[in-house]
């Protein structure tokens, strides 16, 4: 080995001879040290040869970027007291009321892969773990086919009980991200570089209600959203221009959702009970996080559940620790995958996926 200034890590290998290990059966089905803009590939050709695609630098640079988000994640929650858990990804009931389910047969019964590790987060905060963390695969049965979709996604989850209001969860990943855009800049330095990525600067992340985001699409936008009761993806990427704007941030949190488009186990707003104490996270024009204050309340869980069409009784077995006295609590899911897409700028989050399912893939 010489050193050598201009060399990528500052030194270059003299080889003294070469032995062929093993020798390919296959055509390539492209140059894989070129760059990604170079090979310009349709993703469905980079994702056929999913494997093989990896060895670009390019894209084998995300995965590692990837893994130390998921790690920081981790570091994070662990200095802030919370215990790492793993759930059961086979369950017998939705989270969100029954719908967009993957169904599968469980011996003699149905089951159903799981959409969350929500009702599990929160009956372990109730078991007396108190602050609880999951890093696990999540499965939605959505009949989408868009850039920023995927059927089974990497969920990185954390539920605390004995907060004061929302915003106690809210802070918390605040801080986190703050944190992890740090530990990105230590550690990845190269990979960064490598994908001509920018990290944002994490400051005070700003927070609007809903309705107060409707107004600025309305008054600075132009956008008619009169019986508008979420952001549709243009109104996201307007409202992230406007948080850059007028607020010098790549993040906005927005809260108050309207009840009817919310889980039945998020708190209502006890000033206007049509409203919840839910927020999400919009980060670079898209929706990263999704989070609340949680019902805590045994007989305003079980009213809830009935508002929403359902049978308590099918709720027993989330529904018993309630009976036994809950703390307030409350938590959230970010999206690795997303997270990564948009932090990294890629055009699509199947770039963020090693293997990505989706509605038309399943292999490889």
């Amino acid at each position: 080995m010489q050193q050598h200034r201009h060399a990528r890590r500052g030194a270059e290998l003299v080889f003294e001879s070469v032995r062929v290990l093993i020798e390919p059966k296959a055509e390539l089905p492209f140059e894989v040290n070129r760059s990604r803009k170079k090979l310009n590939l349709k993703i469905d050709a980079v994702l056929d040869h999913r494997a093989f695609s990896l060895r670009n630098p390019e894209y084998g640079a995300v995965f590692r970027v990837q893994a130390e988000i998921v790690r920081s994640f981790a570091e994070f929650l662990r200095a802030e007291g919370f215990l790492e858990v793993h759930t059961s990804k086979i369950v017998a009931a939705g989270t969100e009321g029954g719908t967009s389910l993957f169904k599968l047969q469980y011996f003699e019964q149905d089951a159903f892969l799981a959409q969350s590790p929500q009702f599990y987060k929160q009956m372990l905060v109730g078991a007396g773990y108190e602050r609880v963390f999951e890093v696990g695969f999540v499965y939605r049965a959505e009949d989408h086919a868009t850039s920023r979709h995927i059927n089974e996604y990497l969920s990185l989850d954390f539920e605390m009980g004995f907060i004061q209001s929302y915003q106690d969860v809210t802070r918390l990943e605040n801080r986190m991200l703050a944190r992890m855009m740090e530990n990105l800049r230590q550690n990845c330095a190269e990979e960064i570089e490598t994908l001509g990525a920018t990290l944002p600067d994490v400051g005070e992340i700003p927070e609007v209600t809903l309705t107060e985001a409707l107004e600025i699409l309305a008054r600075d936008y132009g956008r008619d959203t009169a019986g508008m009761a979420d952001l549709d993806p243009e109104g996201e990427r307007q409202l992230c221009d406007y948080a850059v704007k007028s607020r010098g941030s790549e993040f906005i949190f927005v809260s108050h959702y309207p009840r009817s488009g919310r889980p039945f186990y998020t708190m209502p707003d006890p000033e206007n009970p049509e409203l919840t104490l839910g927020f999400d996270l919009l980060f670079r024009g898209l929706e990263v996080t999704t989070g609340s204050q949680r019902i805590h309340d045994y007989d305003m869980l079980v009213d809830s559940i009935r508002r929403f069409g359902m049978n308590p009784d099918n709720f027993g077995f989330y529904l018993e620790i309630f009976g036994y006295s809950m703390p307030p609590h409350g938590g959230l899911a970010i999206g690795a995958e997303r997270l990564t897409q948009q932090i990294l700028g890629l055009q699509n989050v199947r770039e963020a996926s090693f293997f990505p399912r989706d509605r038309f893939r399943i292999t490889p």
